[in-house]
């Protein structure tokens, strides 16, 4: 080898044969999967019936798992806004994903966020946003009412308890569609770390949810914003989702309040502050229909009784049915009054116009700022009261036209904020009227104006090839703007330039148009706000100069009926003077379909300068304008002069019948061709004539053979078409009748925006309000508004760590309350009896009763004791609403035996009565080492003592008792969770009834146990067992190994182990013998004195059974008399009965 590397043969590529027809077939887009079933039909017959037949049983299993229960559509035609929460835990970007979504879809931007935010997303969608904060209560409220939770998740800390809360509460109340959204990517510096992260949450969240579950990624923020295309993306997920409805929503209403005014008199409020007021809440109603006169609840509040229910009218109504993509900006409308936005509030008898402009000016002076964007809000509040002073007048003398309805935008101010936990200088995006709350970890460098100019531009560039209205708004595209044009002029170009300042906005359409710009409403809209924005600098220069000479162009200036009748839409070829530059402005043709297409810095031209003179000669001048007129060429394919030949070609010779001259059609050998060319353009239009019959007769066949063939129709498609059919029935029944007459007969339905009206409300509800708390009003059935009985099917939740004792106060989260109450827990024993649980089981369901309002019978509830730890208790789910299930307690009853014969045993202190005996005869007892035994009669005495029989015989020292059972009532404790009432900042620290350990915790209280139940040491004294002593006749019959043995004789003692004898001394022996007569005198003094206490006691006997005596036979005699009154009491009985009885027997 020399070294060289081996050259390798070229591939060269067939150009016939079957393969290479193969490849050429497959560039040119032809599918070859039916020529090969057709060449090779056995290939692809079937192999195994039974592998077929399992394919197909599959597929249809996969097909029918997917089919849900059809309901019949009750939705009106114009739908309620479907409610989106934006639920998570605290610095998570919930404020600011509302905020980057309502500017998404309306360009406009909001402060702080209060309330419920309506906006228009689509031509048959409103979208509801609303913030749910950390309270638990405020999570419990809304995920009764929510049509979609956004479920915000810090992808850098992963899941918090929070999510999980609500995911629980979710569960039970109606599972709401969800989607997750992982926020703060950008901490994430390694992309492996990234994905794994991304997949770990993923998987997590499906199994909580669902497998497959949306689950969104917002990568990053730009200028405190979340990126465009990301959001952009999620607002087009929200804008197509199906929702399915939920049971409880579907058959109850509801409203979300919007906006509440108190209504109460003001005199009454001077003389009592703390008297109950009258408020009116407004809001879209939802659910059911709503009827008038009827029950509400308001969680937080209570019960109440609606005293007036009004319709309004829409305030962020639906835009008018028009074939068109997308919605212009005038239908872009944002309607959130908690927060201080909404030009138009409707009230029963009148409408209030809210400036924007007083909105911008508050919001300004809160704020902190800094410098560049300060100035930009500056000059745009400027740029407004300009153009406020330079009103437009139509005709001379006339009055003005106010511009007061243009909302004005403000872009985020930027705060830097030390940060002590990550020892770094933060930035924070500041809104009007709001500090910036959220986490903005991964905002980048101070200067990222430059970098992010071109990602915005990549942006709008894909959003016009999109044909999209939805555009970035911020400095860098003025910037990028400025410079193509700065390059244009460069290049030789005459460019005219936007004036300084503008009389009106006509001025800036013009200017605009002759730069060539042209695209969609809304982008061209965001690009004039941004160019206002970037003109800022210039504009403060010399105001009050510029301002007087506007007035005067003004007064000097003529009306121009021109511009009034056909506007100002032209475009302006190269002129060589600025004078020309309204040459192209006097006429617009007016085209309904493309109103929305216009330019606002363009110069206005329904006002010019009389000095300025146009030379009409000039070819240029006519051309400008010949498109104006009928002649001319309207669009891009409405050529006058071509449609004025096709009429010639049609209808020949004409005569004017004003003039009386005869107009003869041109013939001759120049217009054969165009003839000929426009024959061509007919046979054209022909053959796409008859394509598109030949589509209708397919489409009207396909109808024809769905309806008609039973081939491949189901039971699910027959009762889908049937549910079609019912909601079309509903819909046409009041389809022709008013609004006032419907609601008289059906009720308000939903979609409509309502104005409740309700009476004694508790003061604190309008003193302590608070928008950042959702207001619902809940409407109750016919029964709901009751209290009684429940019984509950409740299992203690599995992440709970302590387990829940009976009678300990619980709040319990059911329908639309929130309430306390007290829950007796019991289980179902095998013969039907529900045995009370003094705590619940740890892993299995038991049942509870509680006293609390009558809710229908499968409503699912939760259960909430404490806020350490995961909040939620127990879930469960009403079982029965009324009282029929008794709960029953064990009880021991304890006795002692007294006299025992055998198995026959007499005991006592169990009962106190004869009449207690009576009732547990034939009752079963046991002692404590196992003995069963059965109760047979009461003893006379003592009182309480019975006769029972056992299988042994007892001892002494047993002790018998017998299981009974005890019924329990259950508390009646109804107890409502005000917090709407609380104070602003402490409605989450709600407190009701304590329980018993948190009461003796509190007080200091200790238990003092019972002294039974101490641990003693057990002392055992030593048992002495006596002689075993064994008849002499048994001993005889004994083997002998088993006859006692003799005991051995004992031995002598010896003499060491002997003890010495005592001789006494003569003193000794006199002392011994005067003690042995003491000792003799004594006894026989004893044994005399016994003798007189034996015949004593012996007489005080005879008394004593004398006595004996006389008491049994008083006894005997009562007796008698009781059994002979008893006898003749069951004579009297059986008397009355036989009477009674019919006489055919």
């Amino acid at each position: 080898m020399d070294g060289k590397g081996v050259v390798q043969k070229r591939h060269q590529q067939k150009h016939s044969g079957p393969k290479a027809e193969k490849k050429k077939l497959r560039k040119q887009g032809a599918s070859t999967e039916e020529d090969e079933r057709k060449r090779n039909p056995k290939a692809f017959a079937v192999q195994s019936a039974v592998r077929m037949a399992k394919t197909f049983h599959r597929a249809q299993d996969i097909k029918t798992k997917k089919h849900h229960i059809p309901l019949v559509d009750r939705s009106p035609l114009e739908p309620p806004p479907v409610i989106i929460v934006v639920v998570g835990p605290p610095k998570v970007g919930k404020s600011t994903l509302i905020r980057c979504l309502i500017k998404n879809f309306t360009r406009q931007k909001l402060g702080d966020i209060c309330g419920p935010v309506t906006i228009v997303s689509g031509k048959k969608r409103r979208l509801t946003f609303i913030e749910c904060n950390n309270d638990i209560n405020t999570m419990i409220d809304l995920a009764k009412v929510a049509d979609l939770v956004l479920m915000l998740i810090d992808a850098s800390f992963g899941f918090e308890m929070e999510t999980f809360e609500f995911l629980n509460i979710c569960q039970v109340h109606g599972f709401p569609r969800i989607m997750g959204v992982l926020t703060h990517l950008d901490s994430f510096k390694n992309n492996k770390t990234l994905r794994k992260t991304k997949k770990n949450l993923k998987h997590r969240f499906w199994t909580e949810v669902y497998q497959g579950a949306k689950l969104f990624y917002l990568s990053g923020m730009v200028y405190g914003e979340y990126q465009i295309q990301e959001v952009k993306n999620l607002g087009r997920f929200i804008s197509v989702m199906k929702f399915r409805p939920l049971l409880w929503q579907t058959s109850h209403p509801y409203v979300l309040v919007d906006r509440m005014e108190d209504l109460t008199d003001p005199e009454k409020l001077r003389t009592d502050p703390k008297c109950d007021r009258t408020v009116s809440l407004y809001g879209y109603l939802r659910g059911t229909y709503l009827k008038n006169k009827g029950q509400v609840h308001i969680p937080g509040v209570g019960d109440f009784q609606v005293a007036d229910v009004n319709f309004l009218p829409d305030p962020c109504p639906l835009p008018d049915a028009q074939k068109k993509r997308a919605l212009n900006e005038k239908e872009r409308l944002l309607y959130a009054p908690m927060a201080g936005v909404g030009g138009v509030v409707y009230d029963k008898d009148a409408v209030y116009i809210d400036l924007p402009a007083s909105h911008v000016n508050q919001q300004q002076e809160v704020r902190p700022t800094t410098e560049l964007v300060q100035s930009l809000i500056d000059t745009h509040a400027t740029l407004d009261a300009k153009m406020a002073a330079s009103k437009v007048s139509l005709f001379s003398g006339s009055a003005t036209l106010d511009p007061t309805d243009i909302e004005e935008d403000e872009g985020p101010r930027e705060k830097r904020v030390w940060d002590s936990n990550t020892q770094r200088e933060r930035r924070m995006v500041v809104f009007p009227g709001e500090e910036e709350e959220e986490d903005d970890e991964g905002s980048g460098s101070s200067d990222n104006e430059d970098g992010v100019s071109e990602d915005s531009d990549e942006e709008e560039e894909e959003e016009e090839e999109q044909e999209e209205d939805e555009e970035e708004e911020n400095l860098s595209t003025y910037l990028k703007k400025k410079q193509k044009l700065e390059e244009k002029k460069r290049g030789g170009e005459v460019i005219t330039e936007a004036p300084v300042f503008a009389d009106s906005e006509d001025d800036l359409e013009m200017t605009d148009e002759e730069g060539g710009r042209a695209g969609d409403s809304g982008e061209e809209e965001d690009e004039e706000k941004e160019q206002g924005k970037g003109w800022a600098l210039r504009w403060k220069e010399g105001l009050q100069q510029k301002a007087a000479q506007a007035f005067l162009r003004q007064q000097e200036a003529a009306p121009n009926l021109r511009k009034l009748v056909y506007g100002s839409v032209v475009e302006v070829d190269d002129s060589e003077d600025e004078d020309e530059k309204e040459l192209g402005g006097i006429f617009r043709v007016s085209r309904p379909q493309k109103s929305k297409k216009f330019q606002a810095n363009a110069l206005d031209c329904s006002r010019f300068n009389p000095d300025n003179s146009h030379n009409w000669d000039l070819e240029e001048m006519l051309n400008s304008i010949r498109d104006c007129f009928v002649t001319g060429k309207w669009e891009e394919d409405q050529d006058a002069a071509t449609l004025l030949k096709e009429d010639e070609e049609l209808y020949g010779d004409f005569e004017d019948l004003e003039t009386g001259e005869v107009h003869k059609g041109q013939t001759g050998q120049q217009d054969q061709a165009e003839v000929s060319e426009e024959s061509l353009v007919k046979m054209d239009d022909e053959e796409t004539q008859k394509k598109k019959l030949l589509e209708k007769k397919r489409r009207l066949k396909e109808r024809f053979n769905a309806e008609y063939d039973d081939g491949d129709s189901t039971y699910f498609d027959d009762l889908k078409e049937e549910m079609q059919k019912q909601a079309e029935l509903n819909r046409a029944e009041f389809e022709d009748v008013d609004d006032e007459t419907r609601v008289l007969y059906e009720g308000f339905r939903p979609g409509m925006y309502v104005r409740v009206e309700i009476s004694s409300l508790p003061c604190e509800f309008v003193t302590n309000f608070d928008p950042h708390y959702p207001i619902i009003l809940g409407g109750l059935g016919t029964s709901e508004g009751n209290i009684g009985y429940l019984q509950m099917r409740l299992k203690k939740h599995r992440w709970y760590d302590r387990i829940l004792k009976t009678r300990d106060p619980l709040i319990l989260s059911l329908g639309w309350r929130r309430f306390q109450t007290i829950p007796l827990y019991h289980i179902e024993d095998h013969n039907r009896r529900h045995r009370l649980l003094k705590y619940t089981p740890q892993h299995m369901h038991c049942g509870a009763s509680i006293w609390g309002p009558i809710t229908p019978q499968g409503t699912g509830f939760l259960a909430v004791q404490s806020v350490a730890n995961f909040r939620i208790a127990a879930t469960g789910v009403i079982l029965e609403l009324d009282k029929s299930v008794t709960i029953v307690k064990k009880l021991k009853l304890i006795g002692y035996p007294y006299k025992i014969f055998k198995n026959t045993c007499f005991v006592k202190d169990m009962f106190n009565t004869v009449l207690e005996v009576a009732k547990f005869e034939g009752a079963s007892v046991r002692t404590v080492s196992g003995v069963r035994g059965q109760i047979k009669k009461a003893l006379a005495t003592p009182p309480g003592a019975f006769r029972a029989t056992f299988e042994d015989r007892l001892l002494m020292s047993d002790i018998v008792f017998l299981r009974s059972w005890y019924p329990v009532s259950v508390p009646q404790l109804y107890n409502p969770v005000t917090s709407l009432l609380l104070p602003v900042g402490q409605k989450d620290s709600w407190a009701g009834m304590r329980t018993l350990g948190q009461l003796k915790n509190d007080l200091g209280i200790h238990n003092k146990p019972n002294s039974d139940s101490l641990y003693k040491p057990v002392m055992r004294g030593q048992r002495h067992f006596n002689p075993l002593h064994i008849p002499k006749e048994l001993q005889k019959a004994l083997p002998f190994r088993s006859k006692p043995k003799q005991q051995q004789p004992k031995g002598k003692t010896p003499r060491d182990l002997q003890r010495p004898s005592v001789i006494r001394e003569p003193h000794e022996r006199k002392v011994a013998a005067l003690l042995h007569s003491l000792s003799t005198v004594h006894n026989y003094k004893r044994k005399k004195a016994h003798t007189v206490q034996h015949a004593k006691h012996k007489e005080f006997l005879q008394q004593k059974e004398k006595q004996e005596d006389a008491k049994l036979k008083r006894q005997k005699e009562a007796r008698k008399k009781l059994y002979r009154m008893m006898g003749q009491t069951d004579q009297k009985k059986q008397k009355s009965s036989l009477k009674g009885a019919p006489q055919d027997d």
